[in-house]
């Protein structure tokens, strides 16, 4: 301990992306001594990747659009199995938030009214992604960054986090270390904000990049907090299937929001094939309406290509095992025939030159190789609605990382808003409750020493596990058999496999010094990986339906019975995992009149 790098502050926020720059920010306005921690660099984000548009009720482009409307759209999109409180607030909220990104400097497109400029996104009734082109993401980022270093916040970059410490209880801080050097540091905190983001680099294809292994998810459960909803994950729709330079990677939803079809081998638009009858009823408020929302995807007025994400993937899917798919397992998403190339520049900029740049694709001149994508997890930490508080004191969660916003399955436009919004939130109540918390909690000698051997572990071992061979078995299994499209059997056997992978872990080595050591850095990211991976297997087996990001072959119909209830995965003292069912929070009668008539 003597020699050991030590900070004290009053919140510590772990991520830098869209949640955790908005959240330090508020933290450090309260009042509350703030750091930030990141495993990669500032500003260096998935919240880019969001580059279609921030959804809020501003109204700009459809008048008859408010919060309702939204707040019903998000509850729909995800099944119903939405916290709806978080729905709410995230509806109600979220116009505040971009109209404050636009105080700070953000700069949108505009109607020719001068206003905000809002796109049509799938699963959304109205035109209402405030968007920048399609580069949504970057400006927010830049925005948020820049306010953040000019409150002189402190910022610890390439630093990851390896276990958060508790007294009593109740969070004190956590344990760190410097990716280059590997040296060891400590943070001591009276509240700490998870918002580390996802957990897709536990599969084979995914748009997430090296730094999403669901560290912020096995933190949390380390500490004893709850996670909820872990079955859901989102296979985006459209993801680059070829060439391999950019396998995997997104493609934004703004494309077939301007006018982009997908097409299979045969060049049928199929997607007219697969707009579902009941999705038609349950959305809308009346016989007559539900008949008028089919006609329009007749008619093309609200193309079927805009229907919710896990609605895309499992058509794109069923083409493809159909034998109509592409070569390489895709199906052709195309933009070209249907807009004109200065259309395409000028609206997808950052679509246009990316993928000509990377794979010399020209998206303003052919139809590209597209298909599902691990995307994004609905499941997370259980929180709050109110504060983004977890089951532990002083541990709070905004962002992907945490569970409940979106139910089983996320629109597209709302990520970036529940990072403004409950990144918001998690930093005025940490704030608060560091405010009011009196005497900082202690961290005891012995649990830092601890803490430290486990992590220098693998460099005691001349012989063990290679970890890059761990990850590349955990993501074949998660591909194979944690997928899309899910079965008894398969889960059964994939539950099996990491359970084992979790045992060799236990044995890797690593070899050389802690100095620029990627080997051992992912030795130690192996553990959030295979405590996710367990925990979507295991959570996609007791759900014995099929709803939103989870399908199961086996039972293709939703469930009256899990239509009201959340997996809730606990860990006890003794590191022992129980999944219980819990029910849904009670939604209110007035808002659940919404789903009775129209919104006004």
């Amino acid at each position: 301990m003597a020699d050991l790098e030590t900070h004290d502050f009053d919140v510590i926020v772990v991520g830098a992306g869209g949640a955790g720059l908005r959240a330090a920010i508020e933290a450090q306005a309260q009042g509350a001594r703030t750091a930030v921690i990141c495993k990669s660099l500032l500003g260096k984000a998935h919240t880019v990747m969001a580059e279609g548009g921030i959804a809020a009720s501003m109204g700009n482009v459809w008048s008859e659009d408010n919060w309702q409307v939204h707040f019903r759209d998000t509850m729909r999109g995800g099944k119903m199995l939405n916290n709806w409180r978080m729905a709410q607030l995230h509806a109600q909220e979220a116009p505040d938030r971009v109209l404050e990104l636009e105080e700070w400097g953000a700069l949108f497109d505009r109607t020719k009214e001068g206003l905000i400029s809002q796109r049509d996104f799938g699963g959304h009734r109205y035109a209402r992604l405030a968007h920048v082109g399609d580069r949504t993401g970057l400006e927010m980022i830049r925005t948020l960054q820049q306010r953040a270093v000019s409150q002189g916040m402190a910022v610890f970059m390439e630093c990851k986090v390896h276990k958060l410490i508790l007294d009593e209880g109740r969070v004190a801080g956590a344990l760190a270390y410097w990716r280059e050097t590997g040296r060891f540091v400590l943070f001591r905190a009276k509240a700490v904000i998870l918002a580390t983001g996802g957990i897709g680099k536990a599969w084979q294809v995914t748009s997430n990049s090296w730094e999403y292994t669901g560290d912020g998810h096995s933190l949390a459960l380390s500490t004893g907090a709850d996670l909820i909803d872990m079955e859901f994950v989102q296979f985006h729709p459209t993801g680059m299937v070829w060439p391999p330079s950019v396998r995997g990677i997104l493609v934004t939803e703004s494309v077939r929001g301007d006018g982009g079809v997908l097409r299979n081998t045969d060049g049928k638009r199929f997607m007219f094939d697969y707009i579902p009858e009941v999705f038609a009823a349950e959305t809308a408020d009346s016989e007559a309406e539900a008949d008028r929302w089919y006609e329009d995807h007749i008619n093309n007025r609200r193309p079927p290509e805009l229907l919710p994400r896990d609605e895309v993937a499992r058509a794109i899917n069923s083409e493809v095992k159909a034998g109509r798919g592409t070569e390489h397992g895709g199906v052709y998403l195309d933009i070209a025939s249907r807009r004109s190339a200065d259309f395409i520049r000028r609206r997808l900029p950052s679509m246009y030159h990316q993928f000509k740049e990377l794979a010399d694709v020209d998206i303003t001149a052919t139809p590209f190789e597209i298909g599902p994508t691990c995307h994004y997890v609905m499941g997370g930490v259980k929180v709050d609605a109110d504060t983004a508080q977890s089951t532990i004191p002083g541990l709070y969660a905004a962002g992907e990382v945490a569970g409940g916003m979106h139910g089983s399955n996320r629109l597209g436009g709302n990520s970036l808003g529940d990072l403004l919004v409950f990144g918001r939130r998690a930093g005025l109540a940490a704030a608060e409750y560091a405010q009011g918390l009196g005497a900082a909690p202690q961290v005891a000698d012995s649990e830092v020493d601890r803490l430290t051997a486990e992590a220098l572990d693998p460099f005691n071992r001349t012989t063990g596990e290679n970890p890059y061979s761990l990850q590349y078995e955990l993501q074949d299994t998660m591909h194979k058999l944690v997928g899309i499209i899910r079965v008894r059997s398969e889960l059964e056997e994939a539950i099996e496999k990491v359970g084992q992978l979790k045992e060799r872990a236990k044995n890797v080595a690593v070899e050389g010094h802690r100095q620029f050591n990627p080997g051992w850095h992912l030795a130690l990211d192996l553990e959030s990986l295979l405590t996710v991976s367990e925990a979507v297997a295991r959570c996609a087996l007791l759900r014995e339906e099929s709803r939103g990001g989870h399908t199961r072959d086996d039972f293709p119909s939703t469930s009256g019975y899990w239509s009201k209830i959340n997996n809730t995965i606990h860990r006890d003292s003794t590191g022992e995992t129980t999944i219980t069912q819990e029910p849904l929070p009670e939604m209110p009668d007035e808002l659940k009149a919404l789903f009775e008539e129209p919104a006004k």
